[in-house]
């Protein structure tokens, strides 16, 4: 029979156990009554530290079955189920009508969101066009190494555009709060297309940015394998719109593309199209956001407060965290300031998509070695505090901010597409010494005072939200850290509304999809968004 054992506690560092003989003495029976044990979850528990232990869940079958009742002191149950690590099918994979000699469905933008659309289309057999302004994910890497290396930016191809998507340069985490059933099913696909298989049991899965690069191509070349056109260096500029019905798009050098449905998925940072759209007739609504700093330490420092060593065992790697704190506000009550796309053993990369503009964000590779930790230090930005500060209501009154302070960070640097930045514990005390602990930014990090750069409503807040953070994790605020600026794209600033059916409203045939859309923050969230579009119209092909 059957069984599932949880919370069975595993000292990391010391001799290996046969997990038949860790689960027997769980359920006091002997070793060889235990079949067929594997471990459907696992998470990692430091509470007492340095003593480490991972925390799994087994899954295990008993000859013969335990007797009834199942012991009250240890979590095992029977269970009765299919084989977790496959995926359930989708629940339409085949269209209603063939697709031959029917106007293809158009997917515009390559990130989780698009793609995803995209392989549930062309595996159901709609015949699906993929437009992406960027270039392909090998060539967008060396695009960017141009702009860390010699500060060239590329406005079509670099961390925010281009196969892939945004998500391709970060930390790579897959970790979500959405329960759906197709989280399982983006997972396993991921697995499909070249993911470690530990991506299925890991309480908290990453990938990082090195297999994430190479799992892109796999995946573009299985959609093309499938009859999906894959078009690169494709902007839409336009949509052809009827009657409050999407009919096509227009592509920015003219070319216009006939379809009855066009999936919008095109990431947090698209600014001209969403103007664009705007002005089409697409109804859009502005929603709050996060700006602010991105933090970097030595990671011995985040490994010894979160794990009790700076130097833990390889295969548990390198320490993360998780920060938030509300903030005492005269209009909001309570601010949120707050950690934002940690990476472990990472570094921190520009990701501006405009000329003379500078943002930056953080990735980390899979094995996380680098010697610095950096993560998103943010503050919650709500419609209203623009308002307060002299911006007009607008449906892009947040991205007119965002682009008022990445001018402002880029005018503070004397190198093209520089971080300016000051060590933590001169932001928190407020002086200016124009000096900065070590770092791996490149280009280049340069001192400057943030508190001149930022809105006092913003590093205000910001500075309250890292004297906490200090008390949490000793030395966050001290003089090993530094704050880089500035971490503004945590987001889209706007919402797509859209009705039950994931079309727009007001405009029938449009999908918006994604975290350019509003509906999504992060790569399984975006990925099952734009499963779930699809899934609508596979079911509607007819």
């Amino acid at each position: 029979m059957l069984y599932e054992l949880s919370n069975l506690k595993l000292p990391v560092g010391a001799s290996p156990q046969p997990l038949e003989d860790a689960v027997a003495g769980q359920i006091r029976v002997t070793a060889d009554r235990i079949q067929r044990a594997r471990i459907t979850r696992e998470a990692l528990d430091a509470r007492k530290k340095p003593h480490l232990f991972r925390v799994v869940t087994v899954e295990f079958r008993v000859d013969p079955p335990l007797p009834e009742p199942l012991p009250k002191n240890v979590r095992v149950q029977p269970v009765s189920r299919l084989d977790i690590t496959r995926p359930a099918p989708l629940p339409l994979r085949e269209p209603a009508v063939p697709g031959a000699g029917r106007r293809p469905v158009v997917v515009v933008g390559s990130g989780p969101a698009g793609l995803f659309a995209a392989l549930a289309l062309g595996e159901a057999g709609l015949p699906t066009i993929l437009l992406e302004r960027g270039k392909p994910v090998e060539t967008r890497m060396r695009d960017i190494g141009q702009l860390r290396s010699h500060g060239d930016l590329d406005p079509e191809s670099n961390v925010c555009f281009g196969e892939g998507g945004a998500g391709t340069y970060t930390d790579g985490k897959l970790y979500t709060r959405v329960k759906h059933s197709y989280v399982r099913w983006v997972y396993r696909r991921l697995v499909d297309f070249g993911a470690p298989e530990r991506i299925l049991v890991d309480a908290h899965p990453h990938l990082g940015t090195d297999k994430l690069v190479r799992l892109v191509k796999h995946l573009r070349l299985h959609l093309q394998e499938r009859g999906v056109t894959v078009r690169f260096g494709a902007l839409v500029s336009r949509l052809l719109v009827r009657d409050a019905r999407v009919h096509g798009v227009r592509l920015a050098d003219g070319e216009e593309i006939e379809a009855d449905r066009v999936v919008l998925a095109i990431g947090h940072s698209a600014r001209d199209t969403l103007a664009n759209l705007l002005e089409d007739g697409v109804k859009m609504e502005p929603k709050s956001f996060a700006v602010g700093v991105r933090a970097e330490h030595p990671q011995e420092l985040i490994n010894l407060s979160q794990y009790g060593t700076a130097s833990p065992p390889e295969d548990i790697g390198a320490a993360a965290y998780r920060l938030t704190h509300q903030v005492p506000d005269a209009n909001l009550g309570r601010r949120g300031v707050y950690s934002f796309c940690m990476c472990p053993g990472g570094f921190i990369v520009p990701s501006p998509t405009e000329v003379a503009h500078m943002a930056i964000n953080g990735m980390s590779n899979a094995n996380r070695s680098a010697p610095y930790a950096n993560s998103g230090i943010v503050v919650q930005v709500m419609p209203e505090d623009l308002a307060r500060h002299g911006y007009a209501h607008h449906p892009l009154m947040g991205i007119r901010f965002q682009r008022d302070l990445e001018a402002a960070a880029f005018r503070s640097t004397d190198t093209a597409y520089g971080a300016p930045g000051m060590r933590i514990d001169d932001f928190v005390a407020r002086r200016a010494r124009g000096r900065m602990a070590g770092t791996h930014f490149r280009p280049k990090a340069e001192p400057h005072d943030l508190w001149e750069l930022l809105p006092n409503w913003i590093a205000e807040p910001l500075s309250q939200g890292l004297k906490r953070f200090d008390r949490l994790i000793k030395g966050y605020a001290g003089a090993e850290g530094n704050l880089l600026a500035v971490e503004s794209r945590t987001s889209a600033p706007i919402r797509i509304p859209r009705n039950e059916v994931f079309e727009a409203e007001g405009m029938a045939g449009l999908y918006p999809v994604g975290e350019g859309a509003g509906y999504a923050g992060g790569i399984v969230s975006a990925a099952v968004d734009g499963l779930r579009a699809a899934e609508h119209i596979i079911e509607t092909w007819s």
